[in-house]
């Protein structure tokens, strides 16, 4: 199983011409639909053909396993504990052909390892980004130092939120925190959990312009996602709601989301070639919080 992995790994490399994209997708507090949502995205960009990683690094909270009714022979910490390679972490779902990366407790010890192991770990993380067109790195609810390092190494940053007041007011200090770090990350807003598609482009609106008036910061409107019935039964049945049910308002939201992504994606396609990859920021922050 673990060489037919990297076997496919391989035959990947000889196709693709460019890195990967990263992206971070965060929330500002928990139960906002977060882990589902990236799930679910990357399974969506993966049926639009595209080779996607979605790496769980929710500390302690890891639950895409659960999410979509899989065990994972490792997770992220036996790469540190056991001194598994990362290929050998990844595993392939037969029910949705997506390529997921268990998470665990782990993200604080990539801060903690020597040199030599970290210099392994940026290597073996490289060569995935050859691998693949997207890595989505779930992250944790709120930000702690150690997953700030990673998100602000990415492309870009998806933040969920629905239309609570609570939900909104931690959403802003998240991306006001990111935005402090530095203001060039693209940040994009889905609005979960919407009675219909006015309430989110409201909640949006409130958002977008609390970012301008106080950070000067403009931020990308990607969608909504309806309060669908659907998710909470696909969840009970540890099925991902796009394949539940394709055709319910919730997966079509997120198969309009992921075509909305891939598209701006492609017109910024130049841009991004010439800003620094993730690998390369990620060394700076490390060494930076040595």
């Amino acid at each position: 199983m673990m060489n037919d992995q990297a076997a496919r790994l391989r035959e990947r490399l000889k196709s693709l011409k460019s890195q990967a994209k990263s992206v971070a997708v965060m929330s500002g507090k928990g139960g906002v639909g977060k882990s589902n949502f990236s799930l679910n995205f990357a399974i969506a960009l993966g049926k639009a053909h595209k080779r996607v990683l979605l790496f769980d690094l929710d500390i302690g909270m890891g639950n895409i396993d659960i999410l979509i009714g899989e065990s994972s022979k490792y997770s992220i910490v036996d790469y540190f504990e056991q001194k598994i390679p990362l290929t050998d972490l990844i595993t392939n779902d037969p029910k949705t052909d997506l390529d997921y990366i268990s998470g665990g407790t782990g993200l604080g010890s990539i801060f903690k390892i020597n040199d030599d192991q970290f210099q392994r770990f940026t290597a073996e993380l490289e060569y995935l980004f050859k691998a693949y067109d997207y890595i989505i790195f779930d992250m944790g609810a709120g930000i702690s130092e150690e997953s700030l390092r990673f998100i602000l190494s990415v492309d870009e940053i998806i933040v969920i939120t629905t239309p609570e007041p609570t939900a909104m007011t931690d959403a802003y200090a998240a991306m006001k925190q990111v935005s402090i770090h530095d203001s060039t990350i693209p940040l994009t807003l889905v609005i979960n959990r919407v009675y219909n598609r006015k309430i989110g482009e409201i909640t949006f609106k409130r958002l977008s312009n609390t970012m301008i008036n106080f950070m000067k910061r403009e931020v990308t409107y990607l969608g909504t996602i309806p309060d669908d019935s659907t998710i909470m039964k696909a969840v009970i049945n540890q099925q991902p709601f796009i394949n539940f049910q394709p055709n319910c308002p919730a997966s079509r939201a997120i198969v309009n989301i992921s075509e909305e992504f891939i598209n701006k994606s492609s017109m910024n396609e130049t841009v991004e070639q010439s800003t620094t990859p993730f690998i390369t920021k990620f060394k700076h922050f490390f060494m930076k919080g040595r």
